[in-house]
């Protein structure tokens, strides 16, 4: 898979978000706003998240990365970083 830029990344994310939480509204929240929290997701949905994300993307996602997940720039830097690695 080709690295992301930062639309492709952010367009990715808020896909995974919308198909564990179909109706989510990204209307209120800020690009450093914990979403999880905003959303209400779970430990299982964040899980699932975290699968989405790496299956979409072809990026590994460790445990230790999960804190960088927590946002949406947070999230997208972290895929935009790690999909230009593995190019």
């Amino acid at each position: 898979m080709k690295p992301l830029n930062e639309a492709e990344a952010a367009s990715v994310v808020k896909d995974s978000i919308a198909r564990i939480v179909p109706d989510a509204d990204f209307g209120p929240i800020g690009p450093d706003d914990r979403f999880r929290d905003v959303l209400e997701l779970d430990s299982l949905d964040f899980l699932s998240l975290v699968e989405l994300l790496s299956e979409r993307t072809g990026v590994r996602i460790d445990e230790d990365d999960y804190p960088e997940l927590t946002t949406l720039s947070g999230a997208v830097g972290f895929l935009v970083g790690r999909a230009a690695g593995r190019s």
